[in-house]
């Protein structure tokens, strides 16, 4: 064999050794690939972690890691942005809030999505099947345009969280009917049909203290009505302030309308102003500390799971806590149904609310066998059966087949509102400055939150500020 002889052998081996023969079709030998993924810490995020561990067999044949960061909620912003901002390039798979989409785009960051999707038919298929409200939200820059940047990780809603052991108490219920003339409401069919009116009646007649009688049981604490989010970090008091203001007819600064939607005018508007007094009405008969501004949807969940409220108006995310008893006093006492909506003269009950959950994100830097293995496992994730699976885990779907289907109402006690308040949802803005107008407004909030001023005031420092940024970044004419 002559030298040269010799080294074409062991070239050809070496090319051999890089690919594999079946059937007349040449396969490349698997590789190894990993997915650094950043993620708020919470059972959803958790639960589809252990489903990659568990389940995840890539139909590419490689070896896929999903390396991720369980990043507590109330840091989550800061820690993702600055990783983003600071040219370390670590993540390449992040679960971002929606309100991020338009910072992170146009700082270079998140990858339009639109020519993968284009490119795969059962990809295409998929997103076509979400709910309009979760695809606008959690996949759309700028807000509800065909531009895509986000696959939907984890829908999200709030709902009631019902003591049904309180609130289907004999006595309780005379009582409750003798001082309003209305049925107390303790089924999910009765929660779902509950207006504001009838939640701050439950927040009046639930008021106890120590001594008192609950249900027939003298309390060893005070006691409380009612509770939701009015919590000064991230957006959590937004989250609250937003959906009273839609009820009644106000509105938050209109992206979709720019250049020439105004935040003045609107932000502050009447019926802006009446939809916050309505919110900050209601606080009087929450646990005492709402007034400290520091009652975000982790509070109140502890609270509801320590036995010590009614009900609770939270997100679905948070669930499975209540459920479990190692976490939850009242994990056999649970009933749930629709979130509050402000009635109508006409008896219809307006249930316009701020959407929660989150999309997958792909960063501009990643690779393009990264892009492949992350949109194969958008696509497992996205499939009806494992949908199917992270519902009767706790998640939840947006694909219409599957949170259509009978069953899925069944898998948790929760499920049986998830539908029928999708249509329902609405998002706060997808702007660049969105974090500009948060934690100013979230500041604001907390003003009036914790009695330092009143509605009016509090939404003319917003809306003015809102005004002013906006004009300066050429979103407002």
């Amino acid at each position: 064999m002559t030298p040269v002889t010799k080294v074409k052998r062991l070239a050809t081996a070496a090319s051999f050794a890089a690919t594999l023969l079946v059937g007349g079709v040449t396969y490349a030998s698997a590789e190894e690939v990993t997915l650094t993924m950043a993620v708020p810490d919470w059972p959803p995020t958790r639960i589809m972690k252990k489903f990659f561990d568990e389940q995840y067999k890539p139909k590419s044949g490689n070896t896929v890691k999903l390396d991720v960061d369980f990043i507590p909620w109330p840091d989550f912003y800061t820690r993702v942005n600055a990783s983003l901002t600071s040219g370390e390039k670590k993540y390449n798979f992040i679960v971002s809030d929606s309100q991020w989409l338009g910072a992170f785009v146009e700082g270079g960051y998140f990858r339009k999505i639109n020519d993968l999707i284009d490119a795969d038919p059962e990809l295409k298929a998929t997103m076509e099947s979400m709910h309009p409200a979760v695809l606008n939200a959690y996949s759309t820059y700028p807000n509800s345009t065909p531009n895509y940047y986000g696959f939907p990780q984890f829908p999200d809603v709030l709902v009631t969280y019902g003591r049904k052991d309180v609130l289907c108490n004999d006595d309780e219920q005379a009582a409750f009917k003798a001082k309003y003339n209305e049925k107390l409401p303790c089924t999910g069919e009765e929660i779902d049909a509950m207006d504001w009116n009838t939640f701050e009646h439950v927040g009046e007649f639930f008021q106890r203290k120590k001594g008192d009688k609950l249900a027939g049981q003298v309390l060893d604490d005070d006691f409380y009505g009612i509770a939701y989010q009015a919590g000064k970090g991230y957006d959590f008091s937004t989250s609250s302030v937003h959906t009273f203001v839609w009820q009644h007819g106000g509105g938050i600064w209109d992206e979709t309308k720019a250049p020439t939607g105004h935040a003045e005018g609107v932000v502050n508007s009447p019926k802006s102003i009446e939809g916050m007094e309505h919110f900050l009405k209601l606080l009087k008969y929450m646990p005492p500390v709402v007034k400290t501004g520091t009652m975000d949807i982790f509070v109140s969940d502890q609270l509801f799971r320590e036995g010590k409220v009614a009900m609770n108006i939270d997100w679905i995310g948070l669930g499975e806590a209540s459920l479990d008893p190692k976490t939850s006093k009242v994990a056999d006492k649970l009933v749930f149904g629709l979130a509050p909506g402000l009635r109508g003269p006409d008896g219809k009950v307006n249930r316009t609310s701020q959407i929660g959950g989150q999309p997958f994100v792909l960063t501009t830097w990643t690779t393009p066998e990264q892009i492949k293995e992350a949109v194969g496992f958008v696509k497992w994730w996205l499939s009806p059966d494992i949908q199917h699976q992270f519902a009767a885990g706790g998640g939840q779907s947006a694909i219409k087949s599957v949170y259509s289907d009978p069953k899925y109402a069944t898998y948790r006690p929760w499920d049986r509102a998830w539908a029928n308040s999708l249509d329902w949802q609405k998002d706060m803005w997808h702007v660049p400055q969105f974090f500009e107008l948060l934690t100013q407004q979230q500041d604001q909030y907390d003003l009036a939150i914790t009695g330092k001023q009143d509605a009016k005031t509090t939404l003319d420092n917003i809306a003015k500020f809102q005004e002013d940024l906006l004009k300066n970044a050429g979103l407002i004419q």
